[in-house]
């Protein structure tokens, strides 16, 4: 019971108004958020504030259907850490190495069969502000098991700025969260990771304020 009230509470005190009142979120295409689970919800990765603005999407009461998909290796390495990613931001661990003995999906698997939201970001780690990495295949496998679950891309802007690679004091800027259409599996994996990539990629231009939250 107190561990399910763990996030919730986070977002309450803490993240929600941080994000809100420190920071800011301009959403464009709210409507393509998905509003409850089986879904997916990719995004650019370019900050640590990345995840943090994805689950601010929803509200505290709606945290505990949130699941960010990250990688083992660095969230589990020490046991602080590891008890911040699974009892507040309620990560599925992923191992990225795993030698093909086992589904390093299959928490991912399970969760969307229980009907909730996973965050996932397919390049794997932090690029360099504005600029794609190559994708990794996971999210193709992840689709092809649960093909009928959406794939929402999302792109980030503002992250990279306020929480960039080697900056420990969050700025005080905003951030803007394009949300684009869902799109699905399809058996062609090259096919499936360029047409995510391309969708990431049209949702980077710049907004003006009255396309903000419509």
């Amino acid at each position: 019971m107190l561990k399910s009230l763990l996030k919730p509470l986070f977002a309450l005190c803490i993240e929600w108004p941080f994000m809100r009142f420190w920071l800011g979120l301009r959403i464009h295409q709210h409507h393509n958020l998905p509003k409850q689970g089986p879904a997916i919800i990719v995004a650019n990765h370019n900050s640590h504030m990345d995840v943090f603005a994805l689950m601010g999407l929803y509200s505290p009461l709606q945290q505990n259907q949130i699941h960010p998909v990250a990688a083992a290796d660095y969230f589990l390495s020490n046991k602080w850490l590891s008890w911040f990613a699974i009892n507040i931001l309620n990560i599925i661990p992923v191992t990225r190495q795993n030698g093909g003995q086992n589904n390093p999906l299959q928490g991912c698997e399970e969760a969307l069969r229980q009907n909730k939201i996973l965050i996932l970001f397919p390049e794997g780690s932090r690029g360099e502000p504005g600029k794609m990495q190559p994708l990794k295949s996971g999210i193709w496998y992840l689709s092809a098991a649960m093909p009928t679950v959406p794939i929402i891309p999302v792109w980030l802007q503002g992250t990279e700025q306020i929480m960039a690679k080697g900056n420990r004091i969050p700025l005080p800027l905003f951030i803007d969260i394009n949300i684009g259409s869902a799109m699905y599996y399809q058996p062609d994996k090259d096919q499936f990771k360029a047409d995510l990539l391309n969708n990431l990629l049209a949702l980077r231009p710049q907004y003006t304020k009255r396309d903000s939250d419509d």
